[in-house]
């Protein structure tokens, strides 16, 4: 083996790290870019779709509702 193939060798694998990396990045990194993420629902549009499933009833919706509102 060349002192060149050896030297052409390393730079390979040096490359492959950095793709991998740069692709780990691109795909597990969490980013909050404002037009990929959904919308998080505020704790009144979880209280209101809880009650129009039924889970919950008017009472405890209105008491909820009156606590969420007080916090604001």
């Amino acid at each position: 083996m060349h002192l060149n193939e050896a030297h052409y060798g390393g730079m390979h694998l040096i490359w492959w790290i950095i793709w991998f990396f740069f692709i780990v990045w691109i795909f597990f990194i969490p980013v909050d870019i404002p037009y990929q993420k959904a919308k998080k629902d505020s704790p009144l549009d979880i209280l209101k779709k809880r009650f129009a499933k039924g889970e919950i009833s008017k009472e405890e919706y209105e008491e909820s509702k009156k606590i969420i509102k007080s916090d604001n």
